[in-house]
This record gives structure tokens, sequence and C-alpha cells, in this order.
């Protein structure tokens, strides 16, 4: 079945081009032109990725990313024509697993789908498939790529469950953030290293007890992050 995929922007130009190159690939889409209609969309069918300008007339991107992430974790490309850090930063701030500043290259937009669709869909490795992944409390599904708390689940994105999971595996390992994007991002990152700072306080905040004196990702100051060896 076809993947699909919601493209939401302003500009009927880039929309027309976006949907004609996508569905050339194969995928399935459905277009929106402001942020009332995207959240239209994304309530009334299921679709596996969704294309997010920030700039959108009566709701910008950033309120409708924060909104799907409240109901879920579908991979969400942010599309940013300031090109400013905290833009950037703040799409990913509400959950967004990555993004893409304007003017683009439909070149780049083709493979960061690609390779988030591919981090969706891959199969787990044999040893990841015969145990789930218990640390004080923490169990980690490497399979159904989920994730428990003291019992209770707790809802990640793609790019934190893909983090959690380079960290679980490698206990007592110290990643750095370059080794990290480059881990877990699969490409060649353009962005800053505040990304993955971004994104290891998203998940600290959801599998932490304290996130004052963190006791699974540890930071290793000046080089990076670990989890913690310690059961």
């Amino acid at each position: 079945m076809a993947k699909k995929i919601l493209l939401v922007d302003d500009e009927p130009l880039i929309l027309k081009g976006l949907k004609y190159t996508l569905e050339q690939e194969g995928y399935e889409t459905e277009s929106a032109l402001d942020g009332e209609e995207a959240l239209e969309k994304f309530f009334s069918e299921p679709f596996d990725l969704i294309l997010l300008d920030v700039m959108l007339p009566k709701m910008d991107g950033i309120q409708v990313c924060q909104r799907i992430r409240e109901h879920s974790n579908v991979p969400i490309i942010m599309i940013t024509a300031k090109g400013e850090d905290m833009d950037k930063i703040l799409g990913l701030e509400y959950g967004a697993d990555d993004y893409i500043p304007k003017p683009f290259n439909i070149l780049e937009v083709k493979a960061r789908i690609k390779a988030i669709m591919r981090r969706a869909v891959s199969s787990p490795s044999p040893a990841e498939e015969r145990k789930i992944i218990r640390v004080r409390g923490l169990e980690v599904n490497p399979t159904k790529r989920t994730v428990a708390l003291d019992g209770r689940e707790i809802k990640l994105t793609a790019k934190e469950f893909d983090l959690l999971q380079l960290f679980i595996t490698n206990r007592g390992k110290v990643f750095t953030r370059k080794q990290m994007l480059e881990t877990v991002w699969k490409y060649d990152y353009t962005g800053d290293d505040r990304t993955v700072d971004v994104h290891i306080r998203r998940l600290r905040e959801k599998i932490e007890h304290d996130t004052s004196q963190p006791e699974f990702i540890i930071t290793k100051w000046g080089v990076g992050y670990y989890f913690t060896d310690k059961d």
C-alpha cells in the first residue's frame, strides 16, 4: 500500500510541485493551504508523514505540530522560510522530526522523506526481537518500538525512540553530538548540534523521574551523552 503524505503550505505552486514529484515517487498525497485545514485533514484520515510549513495563515505550523503531537507520533518535517536557528529549534521543540529550510531542493526533500520512512518500517535485529530491554523501571521494546516507565506507556517521536534505542543498546558508551547526528539522522545533516540537545531534553522530560538529576541519560561534560551502565 502506498504511503500517504499530508503536504501543508500556503503557496499553491509549491504544493503543486511537491504533489507532482512525490506522486511520481509512488506516494499518495493530500494538500492543505492553512493550519486549520491541515488539522481537519489530519483528524479525518491517517497519514504516514506530514510535510508542514512553519508560516501558515489561520494557525501557524508550530501550533499545528503541537496539536498533532498531542494525538500522534506521525513523522513531521517542518519547512521554514526564515532559516533562523530559533525557528528550527522551535519546530523541534514541539516534536517535529526534522526541518528543511526554504528555498529547498526537491531531491533533498525526497531524501529526507525516504530516510524517515525507512526508519519507520525498518526491521529489528534478532537480538532486539528476543527480549525487551529493562533498566530500573524503564522498558524498551525494539520490535514494537514502545517504551514504558514504571508500567506506564511513554509516547516518543520517531527520533526520540531512535536516540533512546541507540543509548540503551550501547550502555556506558559516550556519544558525541556529531556521532548522534550521523547515526540517528542518517544523512548529511547541515544543522547545528543544538538539534541533539533539544531532542535529549525532550527525551529526558519523558523518561526521567527528575530531569535535574537524570538517572538514565547522563551528560559527559565537554563530550556528549551516555546511557547509565548501572543496573
